[in-house]
């Protein structure tokens, strides 16, 4: 009776407002205010299960929304770790769809472990989870079930150089008892720590070893605090040497971040006489070989060029190339290059610069072969190569028609259904969550229809699904289909900001699309917002050059306030390197005193140059992409104005004066006449 009369009450409420605003108590009007109630209901339930504050919800008002899996979620994730396994798994086999099996299996896999509940956990776990805590937990557990297995993967847990959670200490002291984790395992923990100063794990660590280790002991601890003290070290260091690779691994490491030239002297008298395995040998060489090629160590590089061909290791045959780039010698370059792996040789990058440095060379034929090679691929050396060769760039674009057919049947998924309410009660994160995990589970045909709904979705207004088809694209790699991963949203402000700032608006839409992939809610670690990725205090800067208030930290979220204060900052930018959008794409990314800094310390004679110069290898991918990107939008927007058109691609990478530009001091526009 109290059900009924509750439900009765709900009822005559919602039958009162249709009458109050006007609407007709018709079936569709009735069923759409009513789905409408609803979700402001499980709006108020979801806040209120959050909090723990179940004796809150209106369990009728919500009975049968698609979102009561949440609801149920929370209850249980209370529950634990008295609730049984069985219901545990109940909930993930009726949640199998949703992002929440997951969750919750982490949820109780957590509480079970905290409760030593190992069949439990056992029993709803379907695997190592991803968590470390949750890991350590779990091989516990195991350890009565595959004692063998469980103590691998523990003592591979033990051997990191930062501490790990309080959930791994029974595990750990365990292995220990039976030891597992003996005397060289907390050695070579300790050594790890001190690689990754933590002195205080590694002082810790030190102190559990016994009497056997304490000249190892005594001797790794002077060092660390006088590296110097390296090179008098002992050929031979712990019981029967096995205390040499960790230590000198660890020491060489320090030494070589702290003082690579130092380092390199102490290694030319260390490494005849040590006693270490092989391996430890090479990744000593393979970090001071990276190190020198970095710091440009004087006296080095014929023993990098010594090692280099023993050591494998992709950073370090990059550099030696890029190195003989910056001192132009071509012959060097191409040398290196022929040392890689066929299969990283074959990347554009590299396929660029053996023709550049054939062509440095006279050998043209050669030359003109690597372009083309490089042509085939869609990004800055293939783009930059086409440019040279005279040839359209290849986009390998997929066009996709619109599926009106299909959208009805991805409406209908629950999974979608559910991202669809989560978006009406304003929990987008969850939302895009929901579907995200379905694309990825989705056949290639399914994934696409679903990148077909969400371009429908963006395409008419509907906040947050551009970015959901870029996150779509990614998460299924339909990397040809640029039409979707490269959507239009926000045009008439980048166009009307742009003209306002003298900035290309594609080029704007590049940066936008690296920076967030289109998700106006972006925020990064560092404190960047929205589009464009600003820092508050940059758009406060900005926003009072051009006579705004300052928008606030949540205000410069707003999609076309973002453009206009991005627009004007990158507008600086440029103008500071004379228009030169290589530069300026890279002062956005890593700030203008670096990129001062680079110009003034070098001389590129060559756009490409310059890049490979970028000492930051996430800002020279980031120019690349940058630049690549701006010729897609461009591209894109013209083929939609002159659709079929089939003529030479008249957009080109970079201007005329990028291209002969020279890269140093003289592109400031303070160090010119």
């Amino acid at each position: 009776m109290h059900t009924l009369r509750r439900r009765l009450r709900y009822g005559f409420r919602l039958a009162g407002l249709l009458l109050l605003t006007g609407l007709p108590l018709t079936a569709p009007a009735t069923a759409a205010a009513a789905a409408s109630f609803t979700d402001t209901a499980m709006r108020e339930a979801l806040a209120n299960a959050r909090d723990q504050r179940f004796e809150r919800i209106d369990d009728d008002a919500i009975a049968g929304h698609v979102l009561g899996g949440y609801i149920d979620y929370h209850r249980l994730k209370r529950a634990l770790p008295d609730a049984p396994s069985s219901r545990v798994n109940r909930f993930i086999q009726a949640n199998d769809d949703s992002p929440l099996a997951g969750w919750m299996r982490g949820q109780a896999i957590s509480a079970y472990g905290e409760a030593g509940r190992f069949d439990a956990l056992l029993a709803v776990a379907d695997g190592p989870p991803q968590r470390i805590s949750r890991q350590c937990h779990y091989q516990t557990a195991l350890l009565e079930r595959d004692t063998q297995t469980a103590q691998e993967a523990g003592k591979a847990l033990w051997l990191a150089g930062r501490s790990r959670p309080d959930a791994c200490d029974p595990l750990f002291n365990r292995l220990r008892r039976e030891n597992v984790i003996d005397a060289d395992a907390i050695w070579q923990r300790a050594m790890l720590a001190w690689q990754a100063g933590n002195a205080g794990l590694m002082d810790y660590l030190l102190d559990m070893l016994g009497e056997r280790w304490q000249t190892a002991v005594t001797r790794a601890k002077a060092t660390r605090q006088d590296l110097s003290a390296l090179g008098r070290a002992p050929d031979c260091l712990g019981p029967r040497c096995r205390a040499g690779d960790g230590f000198y691994q660890a020491a060489m490491q320090r030494l070589t971040r702290k003082d690579t030239r130092e380092a390199f002297l102490v290694w030319q008298e260390l490494a005849s006489r040590i006693t270490i395995t092989s391996r430890a040998r090479a990744n000593i060489r393979e970090e001071l070989a990276f190190y020198a090629l970095v710091r440009e160590t004087p006296g080095t590089l014929g023993w990098v060029d010594d090692v280099l061909p023993t050591l494998d290791s992709q950073r370090v045959r990059e550099l030696r190339v890029r190195r003989a780039l910056a001192s132009r010698a071509w012959r060097d370059a191409r040398d290196w290059i022929e040392q890689m792996p066929a299969a990283e040789q074959e990347d554009s990058r590299w396929q660029y610069w053996l023709a550049r440095a054939d062509e440095q060379q006279g050998n043209d034929a050669a030359a003109h072969q690597h372009y083309e090679a490089a042509t085939q691929e869609r990004d800055f050396y293939g783009f930059a190569a086409a440019d040279r060769l005279g040839r359209p760039y290849s986009l390998h674009r997929r066009d996709d028609e619109p599926n009106t057919a299909s959208r009805a049947s991805i409406a209908a998924l629950p999974e979608v259904k559910r991202a669809e309410a989560l978006i009406r009660i304003d929990e987008p994160g969850l939302a895009t969550s929901e579907w995200l995990q379905s694309v990825r589970r989705a056949s290639p045909r399914r994934a696409r229809a679903m990148a077909d709904y969400a371009a429908h979705k963006a395409g008419n207004g509907h906040a947050g699904w551009t970015a959901r088809l870029i996150q779509t694209t990614i998460a299924a790699g339909m990397w040809d289909a640029l039409d979707w991963r490269f959507p239009e949203a926000y045009t008439d402000a980048f166009q009307r900001f742009g003209q306002q700032h003298d900035v290309d608006p594609y080029l704007l839409m590049a940066i936008a699309r690296r920076e967030s992939a289109y998700n106006p809610e972006a925020r990064s670690s560092a404190g960047a917002l929205g589009l464009m990725q600003l820092m508050p205090g940059t758009a406060d800067d900005v926003s009072r050059s051009l006579g705004l208030e300052a928008p606030g930290r949540y205000g410069v979220l707003d999609p076309d306030l973002n453009i206009r204060l991005g627009s004007a900052y990158f507008g600086d930018i440029l103008a500071r390197y004379g228009g030169n959008r290589l530069a300026a794409t890279a002062a956005y990314n890593a700030g203008p005193r670096r990129v001062d800094r680079w110009l003034k310390e070098h001389d590129a004679d060559a756009f490409d140059l310059f890049v490979e110069q970028i000492p930051f290898r996430e800002t020279r991918r980031y120019v690349q992409a940058v630049l690549t990107y701006r010729v897609i939008y461009q591209r894109l927007a013209r083929d939609e104005r002159q659709p079929g058109k089939a003529t030479a691609d008249p957009i080109a990478l970079l201007t005329d004066a990028e291209e002969n530009a020279r890269y140093n001091r003289e592109l400031l526009s303070e160090d010119r006449d």
